[in-house]
């Protein structure tokens, strides 16, 4: 018995040995961590796109609470354990309903039951108008698309407010329908054009919000392919209440800054 016991420590020990199986023993603990963290409590994700302008920047590295509108199965989705519903202004991840391997990130407009009605960039939510005023009057980078196909960027006029919608106050931005630049006149009937909608100071509509679903939009009205085009956000598809913007990145050979650092509002 003793010849088998010290027969199977030199064996341990001979394993033990090798690099590659000692940089295994030490890095699963720190991967398992990582993996329970990822899954279950705060998920890093970064912003692809203007969609979230002005609140988020492209470039920005955002941290998902995942725990917030429930416990679910990593990979699977299903929800184990429920913590609460996502309530209008939030800011939430989800998977893109009609591509789930796609994530999207989009502020709630309306939860279910909710009659949402939207007049010339006025929201009002069962009734009520949700408070706002006007800011600034911006710049807005946009892409127009030449006859050749290639696209050039230029500028347009764009009008921000300051929006309550719940717990929450935050900037949106609008392009103005009228232009003086004869470039981004171009680009309003260009969109007007491609768009199923004309631009949001000029849509008037209504939605009553199903159970199981709701309603998201950008903050970017203008830039920012959401509710208003390819439907609700069932609750199934919902990964996490966007809470914290950790680091930004401005594109191409640039260093990464904390300058942006700060609750998501």
């Amino acid at each position: 018995m003793k010849v088998r016991a010290a027969q199977a420590h030199n064996d341990l020990n001979v394993h033990k040995t090798n690099p590659l199986i000692n940089w295994a023993y030490d890095f699963w603990p720190v991967l398992a961590v990582v993996l329970v963290l990822r899954s279950f409590f705060y998920e890093p994700f970064n912003i692809p796109s203007e969609s979230m302008n002005p609140t988020l920047e492209t470039g920005d590295f955002i941290l998902v609470q995942k725990y917030a509108y429930g416990i679910r199965l990593p990979l699977l989705n299903n929800k184990i354990i429920h913590t609460s519903e996502p309530e209008n202004g939030d800011v939430i991840v989800f998977r893109y309903p009609e591509n789930p391997s796609i994530s999207y990130i989009k502020r709630v407009i309306g939860v279910p039951g909710d009659k949402i009605v939207f007049q010339n960039g006025v929201l009002y939510i069962n009734g009520e108008k949700q408070p706002y005023q006007l800011g600034s009057q911006v710049s807005l980078p946009v892409k127009l698309e030449s006859v050749s196909g290639q696209a050039e960027s230029i500028n347009v006029q764009a009008q921000q407010w300051v929006v309550n919608i719940g717990q929450h106050r935050f900037l949106t931005q609008y392009i103005k329908p009228e232009q003086t630049a004869v470039d981004a006149q171009q680009y309003i009937q260009n969109y007007q054009a491609q768009s199923s909608l004309p631009l949001s100071l000029n849509q008037n509509w209504q939605v009553t919000v199903p159970q199981g679903q709701y309603f998201a939009m950008g903050d970017n009205r203008d830039q920012s392919a959401d509710s208003r085009y390819w439907g609700f956000v069932p609750e199934a598809n919902l990964t996490g209440k966007a809470t914290y913007i950790w680091m930004h990145k401005d594109p191409g050979l640039h260093l990464p800054s904390f300058k942006r650092n700060g609750s998501i509002p």
